[in-house]
């Protein structure tokens, strides 16, 4: 994707005062700025503000990744891709980087390279928790749901209140028709977060299963 000159000059002026200072600083505003847009799920802006820092910094490992997901959030996978690809040129030990491609993969159906570079990210950072959960999900896609449950299981004992861990190892483990373990699980996402709709109506359906 080519952004227009006339929103990239806007981004760059916002940075001018910083970059009077070093390139260094001004990258770390703009990034800084990135990450808040992302976090507002405003991932144009992010894109933008990504760009922006890595033109003052071209070897920012971070700012290519945080870019790559938030072209992966607005569904440009290619562009997502190439960016976490760029990442993992400048740093190949940079578990994150691996852990935001293989997410692009899962996405794209690709589950084997999903898990590839989930298993990647995990041997780089053993604690990786979200890492063991996605690769747990990409497990599950394959209909592995043994593996899937293991990986959930690492990435809750890593994080005892990772409600996303809970809730895929409770969907798990109703695949498999435990459901008794399926309801503990969605209970626990509920202790976690009162209001998960999908928990909530996860619980209902699978006691009343239960109770037939």
């Amino acid at each position: 994707m080519k952004f227009p000159i006339s929103l990239i000059l806007p981004l760059t002026l916002l940075c001018a005062v910083a970059f009077a200072q070093t390139p260094k600083n001004a990258a770390e505003e703009c990034f800084d700025r990135g990450i808040e847009y992302a976090k507002k799920g405003d991932y144009a802006r992010a894109i933008l503000e990504f760009t922006v820092a890595i033109k003052f910094n071209p070897n920012y490992v971070e700012a290519y990744t945080n870019r790559g997901y938030a072209y992966d959030m607005r569904g440009d996978y290619d562009n997502g891709i190439s960016d976490h690809n760029k990442a993992i040129q400048l740093d190949s030990n940079y578990a994150m980087a691996y852990n935001n491609r293989g997410y692009v993969y899962l996405k794209k159906g690709d589950y084997d390279r999903a898990i590839s570079d989930f298993t990647e990210a995990i041997r780089l950072d053993p604690k990786f928790a979200e890492a063991y959960n996605n690769r747990g999900y990409a497990y599950d896609k394959k209909l592995d749901y043994d593996r899937g449950i293991s990986d959930y299981n690492e990435a809750i004992r890593l994080n005892p209140n990772y409600a996303l861990a809970y809730s895929n190892r409770g969907f798990a483990y109703a695949i498999k028709q435990d459901f008794a373990r399926a309801i503990a699980d969605y209970e626990s996402v509920l202790r976690i977060n009162p209001n998960d709709r999908w928990a909530k109506e996860a619980l209902e359906f699978l006691k009343e299963k239960m109770n037939k």
